[in-house]
């Protein structure tokens, strides 16, 4: 895992190194928590309750290390650059002053501000940066190149979080909340009908399936198969690989048979008797063909 950057590090490194620059000046105040406002368009959506209440008592005991960063609406009011967390803490620890950075920023930098702290410290999840960059785009009317020089991104990085908006809300949420990761929705979204993405996450969820494993079961429903049919075949081969197949009733070899014939694209005849024994004949018609089977073998011992 990554190592945070230390608290110690103040903004105005993270403004030099994403070439965020903004009018005026700025200096360290000791500001009334009463004069404060968040930002509307803080990138941030979810904060969590109970490590805010732990962050409270370490501020209790050691105050705040780092300052927050403000700029300044009017005489009396400031509104929240950077630092929304450390402010609500300081809130719950019913400080009446907060120690802070107080700029003179335009809108559009206050937001880019705002984001590129957040991604830097990791505190966005996948939705939240995908949010951001949206509103970044439609408010100033960038392309997704100058966002991406803006705030020192990729463009292709910036396309993968905005396609993850296109997903329906409960798989967003899901990515909100992690109960699946990016690669995950990245993989869902290249499925274009909405009511197969829910089913799929559904399945996800239930079977724990891994990031590889769902790319497998997205390809063959971009090729035509529905998610029933794939997860019969599964049913299937774990039945080959378990040697279960010989108590299967004669309509369960039918059924066994056609997934089986679909699964090695070949013709698969099954033979028992009353005793459960029996043979399995697949049929190949060339010796490239055979290799193409047996390649069929090798995957159901992965």
């Amino acid at each position: 895992m990554a190592k945070k950057p230390a608290l110690g590090r103040g903004l105005d490194a993270l403004i030099t190194m994403d070439e965020v620059t903004t009018s005026g000046s700025s200096s360290i105040s000791e500001v009334p928590l009463s004069q404060i406002q968040p930002n509307p368009d803080q990138p941030r959506r979810v904060f969590d309750e109970e490590a805010l209440r732990e962050l409270a008592v370490s501020i209790k005991q050691l105050g705040v290390i780092q300052p927050i960063t403000l700029r300044k609406i009017d005489d009396d009011t400031y509104q929240i650059i950077a630092g929304e967390r450390r402010y609500r803490a300081s809130m719950i620890a019913q400080l009446e002053t907060i120690p802070a950075y107080v700029k003179t920023a335009e809108d559009e930098n206050v937001m880019e501000m705002a984001l590129i702290e957040n991604i830097q410290r990791e505190d966005l999840n996948s939705i939240e940066i995908a949010l951001a960059y949206q509103n970044l785009i439609e408010t100033y009317s960038l392309t997704q190149e100058r966002l991406s020089e803006r705030i020192g991104k990729k463009r292709t990085t910036i396309a993968n979080y905005l396609r993850l908006l296109k997903l329906p809300a409960e798989i967003q949420m899901a990515i909100r909340d992690k109960k699946i990761d990016m690669a995950h929705a990245r993989t869902l979204v290249t499925i274009e009908n909405p009511e197969v993405q829910l089913d799929v996450y559904q399945h996800i969820l239930n079977e724990d399936l891994s990031v590889r494993k769902v790319e497998e079961y997205v390809r063959a429903i971009n090729k035509g198969e529905t998610l029933e049919e794939i997860i019969q075949e599964k049913e299937v081969v774990d039945l080959v690989k378990k040697g279960k197949i010989q108590k299967a009733t004669p309509e369960e070899f039918d059924v066994l048979k056609k997934h089986l014939s679909k699964f090695f694209e070949s013709k698969v005849q099954l033979t028992c008797n009353e005793k459960g024994k029996g043979k399995i004949t697949i049929a190949f018609n060339s010796d490239e063909d055979l290799e193409r089977i047996i390649t069929k073998f090798d995957q159901l011992r992965r």
